[in-house]
């Protein structure tokens, strides 16, 4: 199915929602009361309702989609072409697609794009997390200047996206230990987020490559990386539309997942 197809299937969904919604509000509304009867008593509203999947943001690691059921985690890292943000932007407006952006604020390509991307990601389409400001190897670099690489790309995401709390962390190269973790924390991010799938996407591909690693990791509950480095990947987009609904299965954010705490 190409992408104005799945766009216009998610159209019909949600209108018949809606329309099933307000069959149901006109059933339920009372049509008459008789002066001196007992009026009924007032439903007793329920209490406000978890959306569901959605818990406290693990301290620590984490590696894939807790629990059972059809979700995906795609989490986009880095931002080197301007073009391949741009086009991932497009991406997710056309079909709906929900993703987890990681950025490092160096690359211009997001302040290139903030127009486009700043409603998705207040809208709660677009999640993002801190991947450092210039993608370092933290481990070779001492207390002061790694909490120096976070607190600057926080700061980052606060301005150009008008970005809240985020409790998510990606060490750049997956590079971390006990003592990143801690200063992370410390930084506001006390979840670090890894990926249990990849498109491998961080060195050029063929399309074929692209691909095979997405038929290889595509699956339920699984965090996924790829990256907005290279071309290869805008060219297979409708393709990996297609094999998550090939597959049934529904992307979701980190945010949709664990909420921060108030």
């Amino acid at each position: 199915m190409d992408r104005r197809g799945f766009v216009l299937l998610m159209a019909a969904g949600v209108l018949g929602a809606a329309v099933g919604r307000g069959t149901a509000e006109l059933v339920a509304e009372p049509t008459s009361w008789i002066p001196g009867a007992v009026r009924p008593a007032a439903a007793t509203p329920s209490p406000p309702v978890q959306p569901p999947g959605t818990l406290p943001p693990p301290i620590g690691v984490v590696d894939r989609l807790p629990g059972t059921g059809t979700r995906l985690a795609l989490t986009i890292d880095d931002g080197v072409s301007s073009a391949v943000v741009g086009a991932f932007a497009e991406l997710a407006a056309d079909t709906g697609l929900r993703l987890t952006f990681f950025p490092n604020g160096r690359y211009r390509s997001w302040t290139d794009n903030a127009r486009a991307l700043r409603p998705l990601v207040e809208s709660g389409q677009v999640a993002l997390g801190n991947h450092t400001w210039g993608h370092p190897d933290l481990r070779t670099l001492d207390d002061a200047s790694v909490a120096e690489e976070i607190t600057r790309n926080r700061r980052f995401l606060a301005d150009v996206f008008g970005a809240g709390e985020t409790p998510f962390f990606r060490p750049p190269y997956g590079s971390h230990d006990a003592r990143i973790d801690r200063i992370a924390a410390d930084c506001g991010h006390p979840t670090v987020a890894m990926w249990e799938g990849t498109l491998a996407d961080h060195r050029v591909l063929t399309p074929d490559e692209l691909l095979a690693a997405a038929r290889q990791w595509f699956a339920a509950q699984s965090i996924v990386i790829g990256h907005a480095n290279h071309a290869t990947v805008t060219t297979v987009f409708d393709e990996l539309v297609a094999l998550l609904e090939q597959r049934s299965l529904e992307t979701v954010t980190l945010a949709d997942v664990w909420t921060h705490p108030v």
